[in-house]
């Protein structure tokens, strides 16, 4: 297991709601040392104290999902998808998160990939293709 920053219950459920969303963030995430070291129970301490609040914040305009990938990465254990209402949205978020230890020490931010959910489909053709 992971300590990935969803896992404790308040963080999923922050981020419940369902947004409009021009524009969706593929956060590649490392998780550090640091936070594999903690106990469960300061993980989840941490969480409610400093993750829940931004995200509880911005829960109008940013939804965050977690996905984990340790199973079949070494370069990554997560990808945080941020859905935003807004570029500003998603800006106001990150400057939260990093005057937090989530930013860079408890977790390496490896690469940040935004994008436009068929993007290519609004300018050539009448409506998306779907699975």
């Amino acid at each position: 297991m992971n300590g990935s920053p969803t896992h404790a219950p308040q963080a999923r459920e922050a981020g419940a709601t369902n947004l409009p969303t021009p524009l969706t963030v593929f956060m590649l995430v490392r998780t550090r040392v640091e936070w594999l070291e903690l106990a469960a129970a300061e993980q989840t301490r941490l969480l409610r104290e400093r993750l829940q609040p931004i995200l509880q914040q911005y829960a109008d305009e940013v939804r965050l999902r977690v996905y984990d990938t340790e199973f079949y990465s070494s370069i990554v254990t997560d990808v945080w998808v941020w859905d935003a209402t807004s570029h500003r949205a998603y800006e106001n978020v990150v400057e939260a998160l990093r005057s937090t230890p989530f930013w860079d020490f408890y977790f390496e931010i490896v690469e940040i990939l935004p994008g436009v959910e068929n993007g290519y489909s609004m300018d050539h053709r009448p409506a998306p293709l779907a699975a």
